[in-house]
């Protein structure tokens, strides 16, 4: 299966954006957009992994911040 190939077709703008993303001159297109597609995904997996803390920090600052006893010093 993985020597399976298929012929697409894409803009010559868009092959010569692939041409500079190589990381040497005869890296083949299929692994300049392999990486793309890692890049991808780890940066979706960090986005929702910061989303994650972010929602769980949310409760933890509600707590620090809506604080009766700092209000309290605020008008002291």
């Amino acid at each position: 299966m993985e020597n399976d190939v298929t012929t697409i077709q894409i803009k010559k703008t868009v092959v010569e954006e692939l041409n500079k993303a190589k990381k040497y001159r005869r890296e083949t297109y299929s692994d300049v957009i392999s990486y793309l597609i890692e890049f991808i995904k780890n940066e979706k997996e960090k986005e929702e992994f910061d989303k994650f803390v972010m929602e769980a920090q949310k409760e933890k600052m509600r707590e620090l911040w809506d604080n009766k006893a700092d209000e309290a010093w605020e008008n002291a």
